[in-house]
């Protein structure tokens, strides 16, 4: 991202950019944040996350997330005396429309910043655009572990856990309470290829053996094939890097077989849109999150109840980890913005970096931090099952255990990734 143009100052001036804004908004309620006037120039941010696709109910729940963030600071005046912009295009779960909206946001609608993701093909591809630019983008649910490896960039933050902090939360207790004999069920694409790479290694290192992996397309709705393969392999546990609408149909075809009683099963990360209103033989096995609505902690309840007061009305009644992490990583950006006093790109970037979170204020067990070397969130990871003592409806995780960030840190993220250096990253105020 090079030194502002004129061009893109004037799209927000001009009576046809609400419009067009609008047009890519989606068929939402709440479209934008701020309502234009004269000045001062509002600080745009450009929301990209899937309204669309395998992912669209986890799009809508991370961004409903980064809206109440930007609302409550929009309520206090701004950022920098600025009112704050939202723009959101869908994404549509797939990695070109990604790139295409992320070009979009910063040369048309001049985005300081990006914010979203859950699909990590989709991220890599924002990514990739934002560090042309030098556009900082908040990953905020992609749980590959080559969002903060391989593919990490200087501009690019991410909020979730990986899946190999899952891993190391949930296998090495679920081959003491289950068994040696592993079959890994996988989404065919580099979220599910990276987390079962890690699942496999922990597997084997704990005495393990993985018996088989299987290889699921995306947007798979018939499982049949691989169920009559788990039938005829018999293994102790299953382990499944399955996600948004792909797992609600997985789960439905397993417990019509019971299956879910003939084997273990561990589920990476389980995500609160992919199980919120399935019934309760459904919400079978283990898995692991970042956060749960019901955590006896002080904050938690205020922050359940702000959700519901400004989204009254919703179908999931209650936020998720998906919702929790779109809307700490939006507050944290802006925190960060206030503090450097300036929105230049760098200067965010460099508080950002090592940043430490308290747990009081991250609504967690543990103290949170960015790592400096990745810029992956390292946080509190839970370990969950099905609530069958429910003390209300929406009540339908039980959470076993927590992990300090410590104990479940990807280790091998930081051998891999090799940040852009500062020089080489384009600088810019918006």
């Amino acid at each position: 991202m090079t030194a502002p143009t004129s061009t893109r100052r004037r799209f927000l001036a001009t009576g046809g950019a609400a419009a067009a804004a609008t047009a890519f908004c989606g068929p939402w309620v709440h479209n934008r944040v701020w309502a234009q006037s004269a000045s001062p120039k509002p600080l745009v941010i450009g929301l990209t996350m899937d309204a669309s696709g395998q992912y669209a109910a986890s799009g809508g729940m991370e961004r409903l997330g980064a809206m109440m963030a930007i609302k409550e600071f929009n309520d206090r005046g701004g950022v920098l005396g600025r009112p704050i912009e939202a723009i959101h295009m869908d994404t549509e779960t797939t990695p070109a429309t990604g790139s295409r909206v992320a070009e979009r946001m910063i040369n048309r609608n001049d985005a300081a910043f990006l914010i979203g993701a859950v699909h990590s093909g989709v991220a890599n591809a924002i990514s990739q655009v934002a560090q042309k630019y030098g556009c900082i983008f908040l990953n905020t649910n992609s749980s590959s572990p080559t969002e903060s490896g391989k593919d990490c960039h200087r501009v690019k933050f991410v909020w979730d856990g990986n899946g190999n902090n899952f891993a190391q939360a949930t296998v090495r207790n679920a081959i003491k309470a289950n068994g040696q004999e592993w079959v890994l069920l996988t989404n065919d694409y580099v979220w599910g290829h990276s987390t079962s790479k890690a699942t496999r290694a922990i597997v084997e290192a704990n005495g393990g053996r993985v018996m088989e992996e299987l290889l699921v397309p995306q947007n798979t709705r018939d499982f049949s094939s691989y169920l009559l393969k788990l039938q005829q392999l018999k293994p102790a546990v299953v382990a499944t890097a399955i996600g948004g609408d792909d797992i609600k149909a997985l789960r439905q075809q397993v417990v019509q077989l019971g299956m879910h009683k003939r084997m273990a099963w561990v589920n990476n990360q389980q995500d609160w849109p992919d199980v919120y209103g399935l019934g309760p033989d459904q919400i079978f096995g283990v898995f692991g999150t970042t956060w749960y609505y019901r955590l006896d902690l002080p904050g938690v309840k205020e922050f359940v109840a702000a959700y519901q007061k400004q989204f009254p009305g919703m179908a999931i009644q209650v936020p998720g980890n998906v919702f929790h992490n779109g809307y700490m990583a939006t507050r944290e950006l802006l925190r960060c913005v206030q503090e450097a006093g300036t929105t230049n790109n760098l200067a965010v970037i460099k508080k950002l970096e090592g940043r430490r979170m308290s747990a009081r204020d991250r609504l967690q067990h543990f103290d949170a931090w960015i790592d400096p070397a990745t810029h992956q969130c390292q946080q509190t990871i839970y370990l969950a099952t099905y609530n069958d003592t429910p003390a209300e409806k929406t009540d339908i995780f039980r959470v076993l255990a927590q992990s300090e960030p410590k104990d479940v840190t990807d280790g091998g993220a930081g051998a891999a990734c090799k940040l852009e250096t500062y020089e080489a990253t384009p600088s810019y105020e918006r």
